[in-house]
């Protein structure tokens, strides 16, 4: 075991930064400092911990096993130090230079993340955001382990240890283009299941407000593609005669080329919300930043009525 006297925990900031950045040149600049300096940083690491952590490849330099894993357990310590230090009395928004970590899905991206970022630069001109998408369990799990400051996500299955605050309410509606054969129609179960379909999906959990309720019908659907990517859908249903099943918020702001219907089974409407780990109710920054994106939602959706079919 080695002596902590003896060990700069700098190096711990400057090697989260290499391994985030992938690159000597951009994770120096973020520090501030020289290249030559970066190098040789990067060196003394490599050196402590007895691994390259960082090695060429063909798109640049790429992380080692050792240093990903070296990653996921500086992240909550970095962390923790950072809390260690904050002023819980106050948080000051203009002067700020946080990083804050937050999980969206592409379809909240587009939904929530342009009026966010209006915001947040006007706020925080000097903070930063960084967005991950990851499944609904490992979304839980980044918030148990401290790796995101907030999730913004549906239906999350949690310990009581995580937080939430509604957003907006949404449901799955169907969609496709305004010349298909279906459009004219009355959308029944039978004309639904005769269409091929694309669906979106990155978890079991996913498949909850469609092939979950066919399943319990003996039914299913003619899945053609599926993807993990919801803003994809819109030029893929102009060039095709799939369907594809949506949120209706996402769905609103496709444009008047594409048909909204709703589903032709019962399927229950939900809700959009934040989530955040008890740890930080305490922390204004994180208080500021759940409001921020409340508002910016509110702002966002404001003609937005799940009612409007």
């Amino acid at each position: 075991m080695k002596n902590l006297r003896a060990i700069d925990l700098n190096l711990l900031v400057t090697l989260d930064s290499f391994i985030a950045e992938c690159n000597v040149t951009r994770a120096a600049n973020r520090l501030g400092l020289s290249q030559p300096a970066a190098s040789n940083t990067l060196k003394r690491l490599r050196d402590l911990f007895g691994d390259e952590l960082l090695v060429r490849s063909a798109t640049g330099m790429t992380p080692t096993a050792r240093a990903i894993e070296l990653q996921k357990e500086l992240v909550p310590i970095l962390r923790g130090v950072e809390r260690v230090f904050e002023t819980r009395l106050s948080f000051d928004s203009s002067t700020s230079i946080a990083q804050f970590t937050l999980r969206m899905s592409d379809v909240l991206e587009a939904l929530l993340l342009p009026q966010l970022m209006k915001s947040f630069l006007e706020e925080a001109p000097s903070a930063a955001l960084n967005i991950v998408h990851l499944s609904p369990q490992d979304t839980v799990d980044a918030l148990e382990g401290d790796r995101l400051d907030a999730a913004v996500s549906m239906e999350l299955s949690h310990p009581s240890s995580v937080k939430s605050r509604h957003l907006f309410k949404d449901r799955m509606v169907c969609v496709m283009r305004r010349g298909h054969r279906a459009a004219t129609k009355a959308l029944t179960v039978k004309r639904f299941l005769a269409e091929r379909h694309v669906r979106v999906s990155i978890s079991p959990t996913d498949q909850r407000f469609v092939d979950n309720i066919l399943a319990q019908m003996s039914l299913n659907r003619d899945i053609a593609l599926q993807t993990q990517h919801w803003t994809v859908l819109a030029a893929m249903l102009r060039q095709t005669d799939l369907l594809s099943v949506m949120p209706e918020s996402l769905a609103r702001g496709l444009g008047s080329d594409l048909t909204l219907r709703s589903l032709p089974f019962a399927s229950l409407p939900f809700d959009w919300k934040i989530y955040w780990h008890s740890r930080h109710d305490s922390s204004p920054g994180h208080a500021w930043v759940i409001e921020l994106i409340a508002r910016s939602a509110r702002k966002n959706l404001s003609n937005f009525l799940v009612s409007a079919i």
